[in-house]
């Protein structure tokens, strides 16, 4: 049986930054694009005359951790979760310590309710409309601060630009593939 030549780690970890810094690298540039939208992406979306950001719940798994353990949330911020299609939508505050306003709409875009939904609250809050296929989540008393009322309009076309960012297909949720 043949020995094995005995590494010193010593010496390797002594004399390899020297080897190392007698190579001369070529320079590489490479332009990298702009990053890829995350769920953690805020776009900007308009509701009636109000701008506001928001990030996009799309996933199941999105929309079941929401504004999950957040402590805050930025004054024109909130969370859009997008539906492929309507129906009566439910929501409740598990894990949230934020104080919320959820603003239900239609596949129109048109802001049918508005509902309040408090801190650890597990109580469902449903939509009394069955055609909601759109909900945003603000800090309480966004609408009422903007006079955002049921009948204003979310842009779809911000909205669809928004799901391209993230890799969705917007005709999926009926909405326009370009704007």
């Amino acid at each position: 049986m043949a020995k094995r030549p005995r590494i010193y780690w010593w010496a390797v970890l002594a004399i390899g930054p020297l080897i190392l810094s007698s190579c001369r690298a070529e320079e590489v540039s490479v332009e990298l694009g702009p990053e890829p939208a995350t769920r953690e992406t805020y776009f900007s979306i308009s509701l009636g005359n109000s701008k506001f950001e928001a990030q996009l719940a799309v996933t199941s798994s999105e929309m079941s951790r929401g504004l999950m353990h957040r402590k805050s949330l930025g004054k024109n911020r909130g969370m859009l979760f997008v539906y492929e299609k309507a129906d009566q939508l439910s929501f409740w505050m598990r894990n949230t310590f934020i104080p919320l306003d959820i603003g239900f709409f239609d596949s129109e875009g048109r802001l049918r309710e508005i509902r309040q939904m408090y801190p650890h609250d597990e109580t469902s809050v449903r939509s009394r409309d069955e055609s909601i296929q759109f909900a945003l989540e603000t800090n309480m008393g966004w609408f009422k601060e903007k006079n955002l009322l049921p009948g204003v309009k979310i842009d779809l076309v911000a909205v669809a630009s928004a799901l391209r960012a993230r890799g969705f297909d917007p005709t999926r949720y009926q909405l326009p593939r370009s704007p």
